[in-house]
């Protein structure tokens, strides 16, 4: 299967996880509602919206929801358009795979954005079910949706000495958060590695190039030296 295949094939399987997971979420939860996952206290489904970026991180300002909607949409383009490059370089297939799934989450926070406050109504804080409705119809206009929150890991909560607690891991996030961050730190950690087999690549084409540019030149180099010497006798004859 071709790279470009497979980008895409990942990118699409992110998208409908993550889009599968928010709707069940959205319209089967009410906000701020939790369950266990397998009965662990350290592991939980809660159900969170939040208007800004991703574990819950926002723009505090009138136009700070538009303005990231925007660059969501910008910054896709612009990694749709990498890829495609990356792809003609004939960059390492992990790398092109990182940069999918960066690609995929923000896709995935977009959809939620442009589209979730056009299809649903809102969840109400004190008690409710969000429905499906006319397009339209639902809690913001477009551009301005909340993207939808859930998966909640809290390992171990400290107490401190001035009496706060401090929670290890305390953001809430989603499917999408989860694809970004894979792939950023996939980036991090293996780069080196990802630069080295790109490196040897091409170091490892240059040499054939060589030897053929090399073998096509010496037969025709050695027919000229040949002649010359052919040339240089027969004058030698003359005289």
């Amino acid at each position: 299967m071709k790279k470009g295949y497979q980008v895409a094939l990942l990118v699409l399987v992110v998208l409908l996880i993550d889009q599968a997971t928010k709707f069940y979420i959205k319209t089967t939860f009410e906000y701020n509602s939790e369950v266990l996952i397998f009965g662990q206290e350290w592991a939980r489904l809660h159900f969170v919206e939040n208007e800004g970026m991703a574990f819950g991180m926002t723009l505090d300002w009138e136009y700070g929801k538009l303005t990231l909607s925007l660059f969501r949409i910008l910054m896709v383009a612009g990694l749709i358009f990498w890829i495609k490059t990356l792809i003609e370089e004939k960059m390492p297939a992990g790398f092109i795979m990182s940069v999918g799934l960066i690609t995929a989450g923000a896709l995935g926070n977009i959809i939620d954005s442009v589209v979730y406050g056009m299809i649903f109504s809102a969840s109400p804080y004190h008690g409710g079910l969000a429905e499906v409705v006319p397009w339209g119809t639902g809690y913001a206009s477009l551009l301005h949706g909340k993207v939808v929150d859930m998966f909640y890991f809290p390992i171990h909560t400290w107490e401190l000495p001035d009496g706060d607690t401090f929670t290890f891991f305390s953001p809430i996030f989603n499917v999408a958060d989860a694809a970004i961050t894979t792939g950023v730190l996939s980036i991090l950690i293996f780069q080196r590695r990802f630069f080295r087999d790109s490196t040897e690549s091409k170091t490892a084409q240059t040499p054939a190039s060589t030897e053929a540019f090399s073998n096509s030149d010496t037969p025709a180099a050695e027919s000229d030296i040949a002649e010359s010497q052919e040339s240089d006798q027969s004058d030698a004859g003359k005289f």
